[in-house]
């Protein structure tokens, strides 16, 4: 099993409450999403792995049994390219659970007019694998999001 700590602090708020269509229907796979305190913060890997995929406004941390987790940082962020954004790893690195991977400024994003939500989601996972999921109430970075079965 796959514990997936929150990357960064805020409100649990459910992918179905995300104001894009993609992560909303779950197209993406199943997970949750976290409305983030409005500061400068570093959004930190989920669990222990191996960077995969890594843009200013998302990336993907791939553990030891396989499981990519996806942290997607705002909606439509990729338009900003890469203002606001600070890299703190490289694509290929090893991280822990905790680690900073992207610096940024979630109040930007939003007088940026992009939604500063972020969903963090189980890639190429069932939604029946996932259990504990928090879909609502404040979760401090750190924190439980879900489990991977």
């Amino acid at each position: 099993m796959t514990l997936v700590s929150a990357p960064l602090s805020g409100r649990a708020i459910g992918l179905a409450a995300v104001p894009d269509p993609v992560f909303a229907g779950a197209m993406v796979g199943p997970g949750t999403a976290i409305d983030p305190v409005r500061e400068p913060t570093e959004a930190v890997s989920p669990v222990d792995g191996i960077v995969v995929s890594l843009h200013p406004h998302a990336f993907v941390v791939v553990d030891s049994d396989g499981h990519g987790v996806l942290t997607h940082l705002g909606i439509d962020t990729v338009q900003l390219n890469g203002a606001g954004f600070e890299l703190l790893v490289n694509k290929g690195d090893s991280v822990t659970r905790g680690q900073g991977v992207v610096r940024w400024d979630p109040a930007g994003v939003e007088t940026a007019g992009k939604s500063p939500i972020c969903p963090v989601v189980a890639l190429e996972a069932t939604a029946d694998s996932l259990t504990s999921l928090r879909e609502s109430g404040d979760v401090a970075t750190g924190e439980t999001l879900f489990d991977w079965q």
